[in-house]
């Protein structure tokens, strides 16, 4: 017997239709390209995006047809989230951060028949128009009066494309698991591969944000999302907020300390999120300014591990409470958020930052698991190193176009690349790409773990760690360093640093010292390029 409910879509456009019928005058705020910081509300943003949706059908954009995007997290970029979508084309949101060929790649890949791109974007799509085999249509995201002399083909002005329009449309409807949006892996081993999103799986990824126990989004907050729109659907948070309402505060190309700063304080952001290099260059900025973060309560750090000494900083010198997170492109991003349970309110601060150091536990719709090389599951025991598995509605089945073949096993379970711990209390914790574990002596160190303990160090800006050759134990780890600005911190203190903090024989065999660590597109640590650069690297104890 069935249940006697109705059987709605759930669709994008919904979100964005709720918000403004029940959240219209809510603002969104957005520092735009052409320099000052531009205002408006759901109600505008809606009849905007319905008058984007005309203009795509005019262009001949129709269902299932992908339309790209190199854009910041602003205004515009948002009306592009649900007018494509909202008609059932595809949004492909392009990384602008990846090599010239890459981005040829994934746009050729994709078959994008529309691409919008911001003024910043328009001198490197001058470099590769001539590549780009499948566009028909380029359109500069800004308004007649700032529209540049350009070679490209086929230009069109976006403000001028919307002012054609009336913004009737009402949204067609249409099967829920129709294709929403696209996302391209960073491709740090092979080409990028494109993560086909949903309807359904946006929906329900914006409902779990909303939960008190994950991001907890009202419409009491004002929430700066600084995780790029152009990845991972910058985290859900341009879907979530205007599921409940909150102001949405977009920081456009500013993504150093002091640009964040101001809007966290002018527009008084309650959540925001990033990555904690982001995170640093915020926090240098306080130290230095003197200045604090009255308003702010809450941020989600992401993307990569969050320092112990960062979630500190946070929560001791600004009363900020960091939600520690953990996700992937495959999982439209969110898997886990580390939010404390109620039992753990009493706990001692050193043991709370114990469990707040992890990446979380698993939120609804989640599945997780560790497994061994033979894939059999291991304890939670907080102990047991595996490979992380994940399921749930809203976590891919496969790579657009197969690309990769089958990556589901026979239970449909996802091999995340990652290995991690799971303990008593659901709480897992990386340890690091199975690509990137030193294994030494047929033990495993965690890299990630050695690499949070000594950016500890008052004197260390930045920490990376590679397991390098040894005649005896195959790998030893190797600790490279970017000292402070002006600091003369030797190998020898740094390695003191850590004693105590770690079992002994995982303490790195030497320190390097470089001016730069290299990173990947999302901001995350490069190894392989780390690797290359010190091939052939004898260690002392070699």
């Amino acid at each position: 017997m069935l249940g006697l409910m109705q059987d709605r879509p759930l669709l994008i456009s919904s979100l964005i239709d709720f918000a403004a019928q029940y959240h219209g005058d809510v603002e969104i705020v957005s520092r735009s390209v052409e320099g000052p910081i531009h205002r408006y509300t759901y109600s505008d943003a809606n009849h905007r995006a319905r008058q984007l949706a005309q203009a795509l059908g005019a262009l001949g954009v129709s269902l299932g047809d992908r339309v790209g995007t190199l854009a910041w997290n602003g205004y515009r970029h948002l009306e592009c989230y649900y007018g494509v979508s909202g008609i059932g084309a595809v949004l492909h949101t392009i990384n602008p951060r990846l090599f010239p060929e890459q981005i040829v790649y994934i746009a050729n890949h994709a078959e994008d028949r529309v691409l919008f791109t911001e003024l910043t974007f328009v001198p490197l799509l001058e470099g590769i128009a001539d590549q780009l085999s499948g566009v028909e249509a380029i359109v500069i995201m800004t308004d007649r009066a700032h529209m540049p002399e350009t070679s490209l083909p086929n230009v069109h002005c976006y403000e001028d494309l919307l002012a054609a329009q009336d913004g009737g449309l009402q949204w067609p409807s249409f099967d829920e698991r129709t294709a929403s949006s696209l996302c391209y892996t960073s491709g740090t081993t092979g080409n990028p591969k494109g993560v086909l999103y949903s309807h359904r799986s946006t929906v329900l990824h914006s409902l779990s944000s909303c939960s008190q126990d994950v991001l907890g989004l009202s419409s009491h907050d004002s929430v700066l999302p600084v995780v790029p729109m152009f990845h991972a659907n910058s985290w859900g948070i341009a879907y979530a907020a205007p599921m409940c309402g909150a102001k949405l505060v977009l920081p456009g190309m500013g993504m150093d300390g002091a640009s964040i700063y101001e809007l966290l304080e002018t527009e008084k952001v309650t959540l925001s999120a990033g990555v904690p290099t982001v995170w640093l260059m915020l926090l240098q900025y306080l130290r230095e300014s003197g200045k604090k973060l009255p308003h702010m309560s809450r941020t989600v750090i992401g993307g990569s591990a969050a320092p112990a000494s960062m979630i500190e900083a946070f929560e001791h010198d600004y009363d900020v409470t960091v939600i520690h997170a953990w996700g992937m492109t495959e999982m439209s991003p969110l898997g886990t958020t580390g939010n404390l349970k109620a039992k753990m309110t009493n706990l001692d601060y050193s043991e709370k930052l114990r469990f707040k150091s992890k990446q979380g536990r698993a939120v609804y719709g989640v599945d997780m698991k560790i497994t061994d090389d033979a894939g059999q599951e291991l304890s939670r025991d907080g102990k047991a190193f595996g490979h992380l598995m994940v399921r749930g509605p809203w976590i891919t089945k496969g790579y657009f176009k197969a690309e990769g073949g089958g990556v589901l096993d026979a239970d449909d379970w996802f091999d995340t690349g990652d290995v991690a711990t799971l303990d008593e209390e659901g709480y897992m914790q990386i340890t690091d790409r199975s690509k990137d574990v030193i294994k030494s002596g047929g033990e495993w160190i965690s890299s990630i773990d050695l690499e949070n303990i000594a950016v500890g160090h008052p004197e260390v800006t930045e920490a990376a760690v590679i397991g390098v050759a040894h005649p005896k134990w195959d790998e030893r780890p190797l600790l490279i360093i970017v000292r402070n600005e002006g600091s003369s911190v030797e190998a020898a203190e740094i390695l003191k640093f850590m004693e105590g903090k770690i079992a002994s024989w995982w303490m790195p065999d030497a320190v390097a010292f470089v001016e730069e660590i290299p990173h990947t597109a999302t901001g995350k640590i490069q190894k392989l390029q780390l690797r290359e650069q010190f091939a052939g690297y004898k260690l002392p104890t070699a």
